[in-house]
C-alpha cells in the first residue's frame, strides 16, 4: 500500500521545521535551543505571576505552540508526532519560566499515560529545584459510557483551559487559585469527536481503516478508533447524535446539561474538513443546542486541536458562568486564538433586511408580438434543458462541470415565470425582466454575463422601436457590454466566439428587405455554430478555462455551444411561426 502524500521535506525533520515556521512567523514567540520548546519572547512580563506550560505530541497544530502568548500559555513543549515530549524538555521549560521570575508554574496536561508520566516526572524534578509546580489533568472526553481505569481522554477542551487559566494568571491569581477555578470549570466541560477518515503519521500508513461511507464516533486525537461506527448522514443528524451522546445521563462520562444553561461552544476541525463544512456543522450545533433550550453564549469554529489530516470534527461544550465568560473574552496575544465576539450568540439579531429595490415588474399589456416572443422563450428553454448534460460534459474538461446546470436553472426560472405572467408588448421590458431572472437564478459569471447582455440590450428596443434592425442593434449593444465588463474578446475561447460573429451577421438586417430577413438570421445561426466549433482550436485567454493547460482543451467551449444552441432555437421558433402564418394565409385564400 502506497504511503499517503505529505507536503514535508522528511518525516524526521517535519516537527522541528514546523516549530521553526510557527516561531519565525510569530513575532511574540521564541524557540529554546536544543529543545522543542516554544516560549513567549517577553518572559520578563511573567515576573510575579503564574506561568503556564502545556504540550504533548505534535500533529495537533495549532496546539500547543499556537497558544503561547500573553493571556494564555507561557511555554509549550512538543514531542514527536503523536508522541509525548521528553521530561528533560518539560523541565527545561519549567526552569526557564522560574528563572524569569514566575511565582509558580502550572502544567496543563491532557489525560494520556505518556503525558501524565513525563510531565509528572518533570514536575517532581522541578520541585527538587525549588520550583512551585502544580498540574491540572484535562479529561473531558464524553465518548465512553464506562471509562477504563485510564480515565477519560483529554481533547480540545484543553484549549479552553489554556485560555481561562491564562486569563486568571494575567489577573494575578495565585497558583492554588488558578488550579481551583480551572478544576471547577472542567466539571462542566465535555468533548466528543467524529471522523469520516483516519489520519496518517508522516512515513506511516493510516492509523485505522474506515470504509467509504462510514464514520467513526468518539475517536481520540491520535487516530485511535472510536466507540461506534455508522453510516455517514447529514450534518444535522451527525450533530444531533454527537450532542445526544455527550449529554446522555446513562453514560458515566456525560456532560450534565439542562435547559437554561449557557455554554461556550468550540467546533473544532480535526484537520481536513473544508471551511464550508465547518460552517454547516457550526450552524447545526447552534440550532440543536438552542432547540434544547441551551443558551449559546460564545462560539469558536475552526482548527484548534487537530489530528493531522483527519476529516472530522469535535464538539466541546463548556457550561459557563459570567465569570467564565469574562475570562474567555480576556485579551491574548497567542497567534492561534481567534478574534471572537464578546456578545452572546443566542439572542443576537443576526439578520439584516435587504434594501428596497424597484423590480422590473410587468405592468404593460400584451402586444402583437407577445405570442411569438412567448414561443421563442419556450423553445429556448426546452433547448437548454435538452442540452444540459452535453454542456456539463463539455465544461468538465474546461471548468467545474456545471455549465449545463446553470443554463438549466435559468431555463426553469423563465419557464416558471411564463406560467404565471403575460409577455409584455414592450420588448425592452421583457428583456429587463429576463435580465433580473437570469441574475437571480443563474448565478456565477455566466449569469452576470447574460444579465449584462440583456440589460444593455433592453434600452434599445421599445414598443415603438422593435423591428429586425433594431433588435440587431440591441444585440450589438449587449455584446459590447459583455466585452467591456467581462474583459474577453473574440478569439479568447469564450461564448463571444459564437455570439460576436452572429451579431456581426445580424447587423446586415438594416439593409435586408423583409423577405430576406430570415436568410440573414439563418446565416447568423450558421456563423454562431461555426464560431462555437472553432473554439476547439483556440487557446483560452479568459474565463476559468484559461487556467487549464491548452493541450487538455480539445472540445468546444461550453458557453459558445450554449449561445449557438440558443440562437438556433430562436431561429426555429421564428421559422415555425412563419410557416404557421403562411399556412393560415393559404387556408384563408382557399376559403
Amino acid at each position: 500500500m502506497e504511503l499517503p502524500k505529505k507536503l514535508i521535506n522528511s518525516a524526521d525533520s517535519c516537527v522541528d521545521e514546523a516549530l521553526w515556521g510557527l516561531v519565525r512567523a510569530s513575532g511574540g514567540l521564541s524557540l529554546m535551543v536544543g529543545h522543542r520548546v516554544v516560549l513567549r519572547s517577553n518572559l520578563d512580563r511573567l515576573r510575579g505571576k503564574v506561568a503556564l506550560v502545556s504540550g504533548g505530541g505534535s500533529g495537533h497544530e495549532p496546539a500547543h505552540g499556537g497558544y503561547v502568548g500573553a493571556g494564555m500559555l507561557s511555554a509549550a513543549v512538543a514531542g514527536g508526532v503523536f508522541a509525548s515530549p521528553p521530561p528533560a524538555s518539560i523541565l527545561a521549560a519549567i526552569l526557564c519560566l522560574h528563572n524569569a521570575g514566575a511565582s509558580g508554574v502550572l502544567l496543563i496536561v491532557k489525560n494520556y499515560t505518556g503525558d501524565r508520566l513525563n510531565f509528572g516526572l518533570a514536575a517532581e524534578q522541578a520541585r527538587n529545584h525549588g520550583v512551585s509546580v502544580d498540574m491540572v489533568i484535562v479529561a473531558e472526553d464524553c465518548a465512553f459510557d464506562c471509562p477504563s481505569k485510564a480515565g477519560r481522554r483529554g481533547l480540545c477542551g484543553t484549549v479552553l483551559v489554556h485560555k481561562l487559566a491564562g486569563a486568571l494568571a494575567e489577573d494575578g491569581c495565585s497558583l492554588d487559585q488558578v488550579v481551583s477555578k480551572v478544576t471547577e470549570v472542567l466539571k462542566g466541560t465535555g468533548t466528543l469527536g467524529v471522523s469520516l477518515s483516519p489520519c496518517c503519521i508522516p512515513g506511516c500508513l493510516p492509523t485505522f481503516d474506515l470504509p467509504p461511507g462510514d464514520m467513526e464516533l468518539g475517536l481520540g486525537i491520535h487516530g485511535e478508533p472510536g466507540v461506534k461506527r455508522s453510516k455517514v448522514t447529514c450534518a444535522d443528524e451527525v450533530v444531533k447524535a454527537m450532542i445526544d451522546h455527550m449529554t446522555n445521563p446513562d453514560s458515566q462520562s456525560h456532560l450534565p446539561l439542562k435547559p437554561g444553561d449557557q455554554v461556550i461552544v468550540c467546533v473544532n476541525n480535526l484537520g481536513a474538513l473544508s471551511c464550508l463544512e465547518m460552517a454547516v456543522v457550526t450552524r447545526a450545533t447552534i440550532v440543536r443546542l438552542e432547540t434544547q433550550g441551551v443558551v449559546v453564549a460564545r462560539v469558536m469554529s475552526g482548527s484548534f486541536m487537530t489530528s493531522l489530516e483527519m476529516a472530522g470534527v469535535s464538539l466541546t461544550l463548556m457550561v459557563a458562568s459570567q465569570e467564565t465568560l469574562r475570562l474567555f473574552d480576556a485579551r491574548t496575544s497567542a497567534p492561534a486564538w481567534p478574534n471572537l465576539s464578546g456578545s452572546s450568540t443566542s439572542g443576537r439579531h443576526f439578520l439584516t433586511d435587504p434594501p428596497a429595490v424597484r423590480r422590473q415588474d410587468v405592468d404593460s399589456p400584451e402586444g402583437p408580438h407577445s405570442p411569438i416572443l412567448r414561443q421563442v422563450l419556450e423553445r429556448v428553454c426546452s433547448t437548454l434543458l435538452d442540452h444540459q448534460e452535453e454542456l456539463n460534459s463539455l465544461d468538465r474538461a474546461a471548468g467545474d462541470g456545471d455549465c449545463g446546470n446553470t443554463h438549466a436553472q435559468a431555463a426553469r426560472a423563465i419557464q416558471e415565470w411564463l406560467q404565471s405572467q403575460v409577455v409584455p408588448g414592450c420588448p425592452g421590458q421583457l428583456l429587463s425582466v429576463l435580465a433580473g431572472l437570469v441574475q437571480e437564478k443563474m448565478g456565477g459569471s455566466s449569469g452576470a454575463l447574460y444579465s449584462l447582455f440583456l440589460t444593455a440590450a433592453a434600452g434599445h428596443v421599445t414598443d415603438k422601436q422593435g423591428g429586425a434592425a433594431v433588435w440587431a442593434g440591441a444585440m450589438h449593444a449587449g455584446t459590447q457590454a459583455m466585452r467591456r465588463y467581462g474583459g474577453a474578446e473574440p478569439g479568447d475561447r469564450t461564448m463571444l466566439d459564437a455570439l460576436c460573429p452572429a451579431v456581426d451577421e445580424l447587423m446586415n438586417l438594416s439593409r435586408a428587405p423583409p423577405a430576406g430577413q430570415m436568410a440573414v438570421l439563418q446565416a447568423a445561426v450558421q456563423r454562431a455554430a461555426e464560431g462555437a466549433e472553432s473554439t476547439r482550436d483556440l487557446t483560452a485567454r479568459a474565463g476559468r478555462a484559461s487556467y487549464i493547460a491548452a493541450e487538455r482543451l480539445t472540445l468546444p467551449d461550453p458557453g459558445a455551444v450554449a449561445i449557438a444552441a440558443i440562437l438556433r432555437a430562436v431561429m426555429e421558433a421564428l421559422e415555425g411561426q412563419q410557416e404557421s402564418v403562411g399556412a393560415d394565409r393559404h387556408c384563408d385564400h382557399d376559403h
